[in-house]
């Protein structure tokens, strides 16, 4: 079966540009030591925005590899596929994050419900899992009613890992399933129970993205009690532990933090969680990259500059339209962003302190930041204009792209004691 390591790194790359960068990122780690295997990854949706291609990925993440003479494995992700999007991945992709957040809460059959419950009577009492010091108390109703909620999503995720086994495969590809982008966090209880649903669709899930407390914005800091989080991230790991051994799912088994990027106050508490209990760990930072890029626009200063003000004036004026369909995971109070002509008049340095996400910097601005995060289609819609710049200011972004991928997300995370 093709496996994943132990520790990965999910990097998106929304116009296939900074895959060289970003993997130097990884080289650097793994020079201190600290193996952390890159993952691609784009969904359908970005796709679609930009208007490219599965194959592009997986093209510039095989160039990037050529070109740094990287040895250790790597993997291009179909990122949030569903049934009806997976089928333009099935070629390029070997690792499918499937997402079935939408089915959370649709009614399974209440036999099927039954017959969960029943396979895993077990469950239904005292359970004391190694590494939490409360046992949980879980009654068959506590079993029935989270099938109810989660069972039809569970299901659907079999269906679709069976789609893509019949295309690839079985053992040729990675399988994670997502259930993250809902309203409600599952609790460590329900994610046992989840387990057990999946081993029983037959899914050998490598990574599981499950919802966690609290707030993850696109491209600022956690928002939530950081000590609440880290105990649910432990019993979480615990879980998954027991479930491997109890439901026969896979040993490499390890939760999957998709962060919406930069959830820094969290990294100490998931560094300590992983290291003392020895689990894996795939991080996935979503847009982090499209905004180095732009940070390197404004940093090369010149058309470059011109060109990142452009991007913040578009967005600004499109700002709902760029926003809708992210309005789970921002938080923008548009009476803190400031106008275009304001922005018009900064200087290169000036814009990347409002950018660059540096919570000491006074400049820095959460709002700013997540209304460009979410406004990459401005400059898909640019083209050639926009492409061309990037290219032009290479060294600049590459710079950006590789420093903070390595000192922001893998240093703190993986590398070191």
């Amino acid at each position: 079966m093709l496996t994943l390591a132990k520790f990965s790194i999910g990097a998106g790359d929304r116009f296939a540009h900074q895959a060289r960068a970003q993997l130097q990122a990884c080289v650097l780690a793994a020079e201190q030591g600290a193996e952390v295997v890159p993952v691609w990854n784009k969904s359908h949706r970005e796709h679609l925005i930009v208007g490219s291609a599965p194959a592009s990925v997986r093209a510039a993440a095989d160039a990037a590899v050529r070109e740094l003479g990287w040895n250790r494995p790597y993997h291009v992700d179909a990122d949030h596929i569903r049934l009806t999007t997976v089928d333009g991945f099935l070629d390029s992709s070997d690792f499918f994050t499937i997402d079935v957040a939408d089915s959370i809460g649709q009614a399974a059959d209440p036999a099927a419900v039954r017959a969960l419950a029943d396979r895993h009577a077990d469950l239904a009492g005292r359970v004391e899992i190694p590494g939490i010091r409360e046992p949980f108390t879980i009654g068959r109703a506590d079993v029935e009613r989270t099938a109810e909620k989660y069972l039809k999503a569970v299901q659907d995720a079999g269906a679709i890992y069976r789609k893509i086994a019949a295309a690839k495969g079985e053992g040729t590809f990675i399988t994670e399933v997502s259930m993250d982008e809902t309203d409600s966090p599952q609790t460590p209880p329900e994610l046992l129970v989840i387990l057990a649903a999946i081993a029983g669709e037959g899914v050998p899930v490598q990574t599981i993205a499950p919802k966690f407390t609290g707030r993850f914005n696109k491209g600022v800091d956690y928002v939530g009690d950081v000590r609440k989080f880290e105990k649910e991230f432990r019993d979480d790991l615990a879980v998954i532990a027991f479930a491997v051994k109890r439901f026969g799912l896979p040993a490499n088994l390890k939760l999957s933090v998709h962060s919406g990027s930069d959830k820094f106050s969290i990294y100490g508490p998931i560094r300590r969680a992983v290291r003392e209990s020895g689990a894996g760990l795939h991080l996935k930072t979503a847009g982090t990259t499209w905004l180095e890029e732009v940070i390197g626009l404004a940093e090369a200063g010149g058309a470059g500059l011109d060109l990142a003000r452009e991007i913040y004036a578009k967005a600004l004026k499109k700002r709902d339209e760029l926003c809708a369909p992210y309005a789970a995971v921002i938080d923008i109070d548009p009476a803190k962003l400031p106008s275009a002509e304001e922005v018009a008049g900064w200087s290169g340095e000036r814009f990347v302190a409002a950018l660059r996400h540096d919570p000491a910097n006074p400049a820095f601005n959460p709002h700013l930041r997540q209304l460009i995060h979410v406004g990459y289609k401005v400059a898909a819609q640019m083209g050639e204009k926009y492409l061309s710049m990037i290219e032009v200011c290479e060294p600049t972004i590459a710079r950006n792209v590789t420093a903070n991928l390595y000192d922001r997300h893998l240093k703190p995370l993986f590398v070191g004691a």
